[in-house]
């Protein structure tokens, strides 16, 4: 593992959560992700089963973790199994985990090798009543690969027909969507590792200079600090800032172009998400600030509007209407376009087309129960934009925060985000 070691107590309290959600004599059964596939005999690296993360702390392939909180003898209510490793594995591909090593970095007492799973796994089938089964259920989730976790499903419903199944993905949404002080801890990290980052490439990023280098300058200050990319970057200059998911990064930035930076670290698997625009001259023009100013107030306003007991859409429906005055007042929407937009369609579409925000945790777009009220203790990403194809320029700002009774935690509080600040930010770069 890169990052540093992680308390086993997140994980031990995690089990036990899980333990309480669960059907009286029931088993849960939750597999690591497969190693994925490149090309000829290539392999890409190892990106765990978020939920098989967060009950263990494991980052090896091929672990299973097997619970069975009710099981009579002790020893079977938690077990891990773990590919027993040899001195050609050690050679190709370097150190697996022992047992005492597993037992210290998890709290779980019973770790076992893969090959004695099947015989394990018979004996509690046949005295569990219930069986929790895992899946992505993430509701954006495009799924055309079957993973280890489908094809354990399949698997084990041929050989046991006549137990009663449970979705597992069910009970880890609502555990895995409000974080606990451990969490909150790891995803500081990140955004830390992510400020270190954006403060770097700000000194950097001037006229001539490519998309790719900038990359490259985020890219050293995350694996420097032991984290990784959160997910592909976003470096889009010009008319890229209008694309929303642009990640080729391969312009060179001109002056006079904005810079829209939609790049965050991960740590320990836990993510951050960050979103600035930058002036490439290291000024923003009159016509760039108005917009800038805009976003800015639609986003610190957002922040304030999500809040315990809200449902997610109407925290969207009033974050749109932010944008929407602001809108108005850039000129770029009438009041006529709002009196005779469709409703289904609303003008403002035009320039913010997505959502305000999003759960965030060990998967950027975490898992929650979003058609439920926003809950104390979520981490909620919160990111306005506003979008000017005509004119090539994007605007897009984001913080992450934690939702709190009272008032929320601004987890990026210490990353500049004002016109000035990041003008002036830049200009020590020069």
């Amino acid at each position: 593992m890169r990052h540093r070691p992680i308390p086993p107590q997140l994980f031990e309290h995690n089990r036990k959560n899980l333990a309480r959600l669960m059907m009286p004599d029931s088993l849960a059964i939750v597999n690591a992700n497969d190693v994925p596939p490149t090309n000829s005999d290539g392999s890409l690296r190892l990106r765990q089963n978020s939920d098989l993360f967060y009950l263990t702390g494991v980052d090896q392939e091929e672990s299973i973790l097997l619970l069975y909180p009710d099981a009579h003898e002790e020893n079977m209510r938690e077990i891990l199994f773990l590919r027993e490793t040899s001195d050609l594995i050690a050679i190709w591909e370097g150190h697996k985990l022992t047992k005492e090593e597993a037992r210290k970095a998890t709290g779980i007492k019973r770790i076992e090798w893969l090959s004695d799973f099947r015989p394990l796994f018979h004996r509690l089938m046949c005295e569990a009543s219930h069986v929790y089964l895992n899946s992505n259920e993430h509701k954006r989730a495009v799924i055309e690969v079957t993973s280890r976790d489908a094809r354990f499903v399949t698997d084990t419903k041929s050989r046991y027909p006549l137990h009663d199944y449970q979705r597992l993905a069910r009970l880890m949404h609502t555990l895995r969507a409000v974080k606990s002080p451990w969490e909150i801890t790891l995803i500081k990290e990140a955004c830390s590792i992510t400020r270190g980052a954006f403060l770097r490439v700000c000194k950097f990023v001037k006229p001539g200079v490519n998309e790719a280098e900038i990359e490259a300058e985020f890219a050293h200050e995350f694996i420097r600090r032991r984290g990784d990319f959160a997910y592909g970057p976003i470096i889009a200059s010009g008319a890229n800032s209008c694309v929303l998911h642009y990640v080729e990064n391969s312009r060179d930035c001109r002056s006079g172009d904005v810079l829209l930076l939609d790049v965050a670290a991960s740590y320990a698997n836990y993510n951050s998400d960050l979103t600035r625009t930058l002036p490439v001259s290291g000024k923003f023009s009159r016509r760039q600030r108005q917009v800038y100013n805009a976003v800015l107030r639609a986003m610190r306003g957002s922040i304030k509007l999500a809040i315990p007991g809200k449902l997610p859409r109407i925290w969207q429906k009033e974050s749109e209407a932010l944008v929407q005055e602001e809108l108005l007042s850039l000129g770029l929407l009438k009041p006529a376009d709002i009196k005779k937009q469709d409703p289904d369609r609303p003008a403002l579409k035009r320039y913010f087309m997505h959502g305000i925000g999003h759960p965030l945790g060990l998967d950027v777009h975490d898992v929650g129960h979003t058609t439920g009220p926003i809950q104390e203790g979520w981490i909620l990403t919160v990111e306005p934009g506003i979008y000017i194809p005509d004119e090539g320029l994007g605007i897009r700002l984001e913080n992450n925060i934690i939702v709190q009774t009272g008032g929320n935690i601004d987890l990026m509080a210490d990353i500049p985000v004002e016109a000035d600040d990041i003008v002036d930010l830049m200009s020590k770069g020069r």
